[in-house]
């Protein structure tokens, strides 16, 4: 198949055990370190468990078919390109403004994270920093569909680290791979240490809330689709879906594993299953230490070791956290500017856009663009509102990629695939059924705002990617 984007061969050196190593590494962040407290405390309660579980096997259907994609297209880089290369530039341009919304709101969920731990820590540290200055001044909510004001002004830590970032990535610093395992190791730690220091202190007592005096595992519905019962651990698992992104960089990896065929399904299953374990697990310590309904914080994991009240191993924790979602941060602030950088190039996008800077050599201005924005979205936004968009974009352009590859099976039979979809005539439908049935698991608003984006996007289309000619 031609794209115009040859590369030479890749050296294969990658094992399935580097490959899930990988994975892990890429999985785990805000999905750990921010999510589980909003998910239990506005949809699922305790039985958050469950909604990771169904997210994790819904996107085990989504990554087995992006595995073949991306063994299948010669090309490394994100489902944009193996879109472009083998479905056109429409549904191309579809999932990268997807991508365009997965990236900027992921990053911006991170950095409101990275803010509430910054703050926690500063706080034991014997520096109080006002929340007027450093939570979201904007509140949503899901029951009434109002927006309403909590009193602070700006989120200045979050602001504050995505500006940093944006300058490094401007400048291109990069990080080490010595460095980015180091904080994969600190990352794992934390995770491990909270839950074998936590699950002694689980109580079912926990559970009891206003409205669930019984304690139930799964609260009872409070009259609303989404809102706890089993609407809401549907509703959970559509919000808490974007933790478990990051899988594709074992995708992407396939033309360097050793023996793809092998490597890539073990490697893009096994770092899954891990993270499902941790996750639900984290989910059910976290619930079972802190009473769920005051979760809806953007520092769940801190938040459960205060009420442990293992002094000694907060700051290490917190300090763990905050290395960990500052690579997130920089990794999603380096991967959203190069979305626009190849739609550019395609001629899907003017072509300033990928202009790259005379000295750094780097894609300058589509980075600029991208920290002013996900600057402004982090010092108003809470977390809830750009979660939602992440996951319902995320789960359209899943949705996408899966069909493209049952449709590739179909019509072009003969294609060179090094790793091809188990049971795909299975496994590509379970995967277009479960995301779409998740999208229809979150609020009206959330479509509301896709179908506004989307709009935006075809507008930008029409107007300038539907005239230019195809680039590669």
């Amino acid at each position: 198949m031609e794209s115009g984007r040859a590369n030479p061969a890749l050296k294969r050196t990658l094992t399935a055990i580097n490959l899930t190593t990988l994975g892990v590494g890429a999985i785990v962040g805000a999905g750990i370190f921010v999510v589980p407290g909003v998910a239990a405390a506005n949809y699922a309660g305790p039985s958050v468990v469950f909604s990771y579980l169904i997210s994790g096997v819904a996107c085990a259907f989504a990554a087995l078919c992006y595995a073949e994609m991306a063994s299948t297209v010669p090309i490394a880089g994100s489902a944009y390109n193996y879109a472009y290369a083998t479905m056109g530039r429409t549904i191309a341009w579809i999932i990268g403004w997807d991508l365009i919304l997965e990236y900027s709101l992921g990053a911006t969920i991170v950095a409101v994270g990275w803010s509430g731990y910054v703050v926690s820590f500063l706080r034991e540290a014997g520096v109080n920093v006002s929340l007027k200055f450093a939570s979201a001044p904007l509140e949503f909510d899901a029951v009434t569909h109002t927006w309403s004001r909590t009193g602070a002004l700006i989120n200045l830590p979050a602001m504050v680290i995505v500006v940093l970032v944006t300058i490094l990535l401007v400048i291109g610093v990069q990080a080490s791979a010595n460095v980015n395992s180091a904080i994969v190791a600190i990352k794992l730690a934390i995770v491990v240490t909270f839950i074998i220091a936590g699950v002694g202190f689980v109580s079912t007592k926990n559970w009891i809330t206003a409205t669930n005096p019984a304690g139930n595992f799964i609260p009872p519905n409070l009259g609303e689709f989404g809102h706890f019962g089993w609407s809401g651990v549907v509703r959970a698992s559509a919000f808490v879906f974007f933790a478990y992104i990051g899988f594709d960089a074992v995708a992407t990896a396939a033309q360097e594993a050793k023996n793809p065929e092998r490597d890539v399904p073990i490697g893009i299953i096994s770092s899954l299953m891990i993270c499902t374990i941790l996750y639900t697990l984290v989910a059910f310590v976290l619930t079972g230490v802190v009473p769920y309904d005051r979760l809806d914080v953007s520092n769940p994991i801190a938040a459960g070791i205060d009420a442990i009240g293992m002094d000694w191993l907060s700051p290490m924790v917190k300090l763990g956290a905050i290395a960990a979602l500052s690579s997130v941060i920089l990794v999603l602030l380096l991967a959203q500017p190069r979305i626009f950088f190849s739609m550019a190039s395609d001629g899907l996008l003017p072509p300033v856009v990928s202009r790259v800077h005379a000295r750094f050599r780097t894609p300058y201005l589509p980075t600029i663009i991208t920290g002013l924005l996900v600057t402004m979205a982090a010092g108003f936004l809470p977390v809830s509102v750009p979660g939602e968009l992440v996951s319902i974009g995320t789960l359209l352009a899943f949705a996408i990629v899966c069909a493209g590859v049952l449709i590739l099976r179909i019509t072009q039979p003969g294609l060179h695939r090094p790793f091809r979809t188990p049971f795909v005539f299975v496994t590509a439908p379970a995967g277009v059924v479960t995301s779409i049935l998740m999208m229809f698991g979150l609020p009206r608003d959330t479509w509301l705002r896709l179908i506004v984006w989307m709009a935006i996007g075809l507008i930008v289309y029409l107007m300038y990617g539907l005239r230019e000619k195809r680039r590669i």
